[in-house]
């Protein structure tokens, strides 16, 4: 039979609570020992012995070992042979414990430890173990992993590691990590959060391989405050030399805002000094009023190209830099803005550079009463160019609008006034040569029903739609060549453009208009749980009138009497099977002018493979002027090929061309703890141009991740891509 004993410093000589009944004394205040074991002795207001299955118990902390002394007036417990100290952040084993309740100071010998805290966990052993108060300690000759029990794939080792639950900080010293028992990453000194959070300190490196040879990254992350970061990066390129990456965030109140910036002074390659610099900065300076500022610029037009990845190459084409005062009450926004771009291409290219905004005001503003709305859009703009006709454009578009909508249907019809004014100048002049303006009434009418009946597909319960919309407009024609061309191009043809009253974007051109666009939309929507399992529209814009505008402004007559006749496809045709496609058909030439199909099959995270194919009888080639036939079939896909493995790769293919413009192959594998990628990606960057690159990770859960990072890169080439991590296994 066990005895159980209570004990406080306060009371320990007046109270020999061994001999109290248990209900009285599990009503103790807060900071009682209570000790059971199988024989107990001592004097009380002393020292207590215990032995045999001991179990000692105060607040959230409690010791379990072979035998224990408890020293009163020191409030010093030691217990040897098997210990176990359970508290609330996790458990220590030990040989012998040493240990200060009331400091919770003291040390643990042979030690192995587990702490957890907001779902992380971190274990391992210890030479000793140190308690430094309170949700501290110091760990030596340790290691230390975030793995299951019993799974040593990874560990950081280290002399000491000291960890700070009150901050969320652990620091190792002398340092490194050890990946299935070898070395492969040493520091004398390496910091890293608890929890997840924000820490100053060295970044796992990043290493990989590419046209340009190998790449060592080291980056730095530094926590000024709570609200300022910084990281800085040395990037060794071997082709190219040593590179240096710096960007700075901060977060105020009313304010917030990046810089970044890439320093390269001298490339072996190219012989040439190269740079990035990047800035956005937004102040709120009243609830209704901001202001801002961004931009971007490089050194050259290759910049991308030799230091970014597919995305950067082909979205920064006009790098856009502008700065803007923002007002927006409830009645509408009024914002002015400056604005210019730099140009990237090469040497070969025919981009055309943007005209700089310097300035441009604009007023927008939008009423509602008794079922109308009017609304006004409006602005004032400078254009200017290096070597393009230059002025001042003034635009303002009033137009009413009124609304009935009803469950059956909707009808709005809308009138409008679009007016023009530019203010012209000679390049090689700011004063006015001339004037000219524009007005254009502009009337449309939309309206659409909605029809509904039960259904089935594919064996389901449905709701089937059926919606038919007809929507108007009306533009008098009027030649607009002597007008210039800012900022007008064409709108690519689809089915949304057909609802739309003018197809060109920009205000310098309004299509001459007396058209009607007729569309019929079907849905089936699942009575479970309302997802659209098909959608099928089909659309087609005619003309009452053959009236039209060129891009270059001057009057023209359409040849046919209605526009190419679309149709759209898609859908989840069923939980893990998706559709999407498109049909363009012109009926002048009777020919097919577009068309693209996808088919995505996604039964579960880390399971998806797609297939899209596309053509356009006459799109535009590269990043030129040239037009041809384009025809690609694209497949990509994720699939676990082994217990723990995967599969990743996408084929994006050109048929025109018979060459690949992207290939990517790779292996993932997931153990749990861990998990490694290896994938290689070879990309078109112009017409004659390709790039390299080789991924290389591994990624130690909860703690970090050695070599680069290919995620971006497979979740833009493989539609559905989960990280493995995040799946379940198969």
């Amino acid at each position: 039979m066990q005895t159980r004993f209570r004990l406080t410093p306060v009371m320990a000589a007046l109270l020999p609570l061994f001999l109290l009944p248990l209900a009285q004394a599990d009503s103790l205040p807060a900071g009682t020992l209570s000790v059971e074991s199988d024989t107990l002795s001592g004097q009380m207001d002393v020292e207590l012995k215990a032995s045999g299955q001991v179990k000692a118990t105060r607040d959230d902390q409690t010791v379990e070992a072979d035998w224990l002394e408890y020293f009163v007036q020191r409030q010093q417990l030691r217990a040897g042979e098997r210990v176990r100290l359970t508290q609330a952040d996790g458990q220590i084993e030990a040989e012998q414990l040493d240990y200060l309740l009331g400091e919770r100071s003291g040390s643990a010998s042979n030690a192995s430890f587990s702490f957890g805290r907001d779902g992380k966990t971190l274990r391992g052993n210890a030479g000793k173990l140190e308690f430094q108060g309170k949700d501290n300690y110091r760990l030596r000759s340790a290691r230390a992993n975030t793995c299951d029990p019993n799974d040593d794939s990874w560990y950081l080792k280290a002399s000491t590691i000291d960890l700070d639950y009150g901050r969320n900080v652990g620091v190792a010293r002398n340092a490194r990590v050890e990946f299935q028992g070898v070395p492969i990453l040493y520091t004398p000194w390496i910091d890293f959060p608890l929890d997840g959070g924000r820490k100053s300190g060295l970044l796992f490196p990043t290493i990989s391989t590419g046209s340009d040879g190998l790449q060592v990254s080291l980056p730095y992350y530094w926590n000024i405050a709570p609200n300022y970061d910084a990281t800085i990066t040395p990037r060794y390129i071997e082709q190219r030399g040593m590179m240096l990456g710096l960007e700075g965030r901060y977060l105020l109140p009313d304010a917030q805002g990046q810089l970044y910036t890439e320093q390269l002074p001298d490339d072996k390659k190219s012989e040439q000094s190269r740079f990035l610099w990047k800035g956005e900065h937004v102040q709120q300076l009243a609830p209704a009023l901001s202001a801002g500022a961004n931009g971007a610029y490089v050194s050259d037009d290759d910049y991308f190209d030799d230091f970014g990845d597919r995305v950067s190459s082909a979205a920064n084409v006009n790098l856009k830099r502008e700065a803007w005062l923002s007002y927006r009450p409830e009645w509408g926004s009024v914002t002015l803005k400056a604005q210019r771009y730099q140009t990237l291409q090469d040497e070969n290219g025919t981009v055309e550079e943007p005209y700089a905004r310097l300035p441009q005001l604009s007023i927008n503003a939008r009423q509602q009463f008794a079922g109308f709305s009017s609304n006004l859009e409006s602005e004032l703009t400078r254009f200017s160019h290096s070597s393009k006709q230059e002025g001042t454009r003034l635009v303002a578009y009033p137009s009413l609008g009124y609304a009935i909508e009803r469950p059956w249907g909707f009808l709005r019809p809308k009138v409008g006034v679009h007016f023009t004014r530019y203010e012209l100048a000679n390049s090689d002049s700011s004063q006015t040569v001339r004037s000219d303006e524009r007005t254009l009434p502009i009337v449309s009418l939309d309206s659409g029903l909605y029809f509904e009946r039960d259904s089935t597909l594919f064996g389901r319960d449905m709701n089937q739609t059926l919606e038919p919309r007809l929507f108007y407009v009306k533009i008098p024609k009027v030649d607009q060549s002597s007008l210039p061309n800012f900022d007008t191009s064409e709108n690519d043809f689809n089915f949304a453009q057909l609802f739309t009253e003018n197809r060109f974007s920009g205000h310098d051109r309004i299509n001459a208009a007396n058209q009607v666009t007729a569309a019929l939309t079907s849905r089936y929507l699942d009575k479970e749980n309302g997802l659209e399992r098909l959608r099928v529209a089909i659309g087609q814009r005619f003309y009452l009138s053959r009236d039209d505008i060129s891009l270059d402004g001057s009057s023209s007559e359409r040849s046919e009497a209605g526009s190419d006749l679309l149709v759209t496809v898609g859908g989840d045709l069923s939980h893990s099977l998706r559709l999407d496609g498109s049909y363009q058909y012109n009926q002048a030439l009777s020919k097919t002018e577009r068309y693209n199909a996808q088919l995505r099959y996604n039964p579960a995270p880390g399971k998806t493979v797609s297939v899209r194919y596309r053509y356009g009888r006459d799109e535009l080639i590269g990043s030129g002027s040239e037009r041809d036939t384009l025809r690609q079939i694209d497949v990509a896909g994720q699939w676990p090929i082994a217990p723990r493995w995967y599969a990743v790769a996408r084929q994006n293919y050109s048929l025109r061309d018979k060459k690949a413009l992207e290939q990517l192959a790779g292996v993932e594998y997931n153990d749990g703890c861990w998990s490694m990628r290896v994938v290689g990606q070879r990309y078109v960057t112009d017409l004659d141009k390709t790039k390299n690159a080789v991924f290389l990770q591994l990624e130690l859960k909860d703690f970090s991740s050695v070599g680069s990072n290919p995620l971006n890169a497979l979740r833009l080439a493989i539609p559905g891509y989960s990280p493995i991590n995040e799946t379940t296994g198969n």
